[in-house]
């Protein structure tokens, strides 16, 4: 995605949320029965019913305090561009249980001009599902929620929201076009498994700017379908840093399309900068146009890694090689510091071949010297410095 042309949206955004800020009605979720320490699920609901039917711009407000909530589905469409404010910490139940194994604890979809905003906090509360998650080795394993879902949302904004302790992943975003996340803040254990942060999916023009994301998985992770996604001045550790994919697992999987990662930082990530697909599998799909440029690492493991040969907890057969096609990437100004030998490994389908791959100015050290890399089934084209090449 042009760079230009995400700040151009960025900026608009903005115009869209201060205007409609100066013009809403309010429908404070108080007003609806609402008590600091209890259950609001019926009082948001009510409130939601009623801003969704204003002809005019709405607010919803959740004022500050720690309120309860169980899952709740908020769906457009709405007359009019609609604001939910939350100033107050929400609570998920603490049981996996009670949230009746549904994908995601809070819900938007279906609605055009959505924005949520203010300074809350939604805590998953995931400590208990963290610790009987065995969903990497066990397909039958209990469905763990999420904490957001954002559904074919457009012209949409996420704005200076914390999401802490997600049981599952923090944000989903599914089928959304024209939505941008500004000073999110994101942040799990190390140890807590599968909360990626951020998860696109079928998605375009998606902008994540101006977040700090620490979490036990992805910070940002790309499904297949996503296009034209900016990720800018993002701050990402702990956690298994930027991804593209995982890939090629599964039947009908869309291109992948159009990543800018610029002025971002990672720091003791278990990954860098990551593409991954699945050998073994029938799927046969794409990823071009990925860019990398002016990013920090300090103390990431395998900082710059192109995996075609993805394949956790040996649930695939490598018998295949993968058949989803890697062209035009590119590497720039990388800098800082590896915790693993390997700088770069770019290890690539020798069915189908990366192509067009650049690196353009890679200084890395481990331990205070060079970092190396390694090439598979690809060549690259090299400018500048880059870490040592190794047979």
């Amino acid at each position: 995605m042009d760079t230009k042309l995400s700040i151009t949206t960025f900026t608009l955004f903005l115009f869209l949320a201060s205007y409609v800020s100066a013009q809403t009605n309010g429908f404070d979720v108080t007003k609806y029965g609402a008590l600091p320490n209890r259950d609001i699920t019926k009082a948001l609901t009510n409130a939601w019913k009623d801003a969704c039917g204003s002809t005019t711009p709405s607010k919803v407000v959740v004022p500050k305090g720690t309120y309860m909530l169980k899952q709740i589905d908020l769906k457009g469409p709405c007359k009019a561009p609609i604001n939910v404010q939350v100033d107050g910490k929400i609570l998920a139940p603490k049981n996996p249980k009670l949230l009746n194994g549904v994908d995601q604890w809070v819900k938007f979809g279906y609605i055009n001009f959505f924005t949520l905003s203010g300074r809350g906090t939604f805590d998953g509360q995931g400590e208990t599902a963290w610790k009987h998650n065995d969903c990497g080795t066990n397909k039958n394993c209990d469905r763990l929620s999420m904490n957001f879902g954002f559904a074919f949302l457009n012209n949409s904004i996420i704005q200076d929201i914390t999401s802490k302790d997600s049981k599952n992943f923090h944000v989903n975003v599914l089928g959304c076009n024209n939505l941008t996340f500004i000073n999110m803040n994101i942040n799990a254990p190390a140890t807590s498994l599968n909360t990626d942060g951020i998860h696109i999916g079928r998605s375009t023009q998606v902008v994540i700017t101006n977040s700090i994301i620490g979490t036990g998985d992805d910070c940002i992770s790309l499904g297949d379908g996503s296009k034209q996604i900016t990720i800018l001045n993002v701050t990402c550790g702990p956690g298994h840093g930027i991804s593209v994919g995982s890939l090629g697992k599964y039947p009908n999987e869309e291109p992948v399309e159009g990543l800018t990662v610029k002025n971002c930082t990672l720091k003791n990530t278990d990954n860098g900068l990551r593409i991954k697909t699945w050998p073994g599998t029938p799927i046969i799909s794409s990823v071009s146009k990925m860019h990398f440029e002016d990013i920090v690492m300090v103390n990431v493991s395998n900082p710059i890694l192109i995996d075609q040969q993805y394949c956790p907890w040996n649930q695939c057969t490598k018998q295949y090689p993968s058949k989803i096609k890697i062209t035009d990437v590119s590497f720039k100004n990388i800098r800082g510091t590896s915790a693993t030998q390997e700088g770069i490994v770019l290890d690539c389908s020798s069915s189908v071949p990366c192509e067009f791959v650049e690196l353009n100015d890679i200084d890395l050290t481990f331990n205070g010297a060079v970092t190396t890399a390694k090439f598979s089934n690809t060549k690259p084209t090299i400018i500048g410095k880059v870490p040592k090449l190794m047979a």
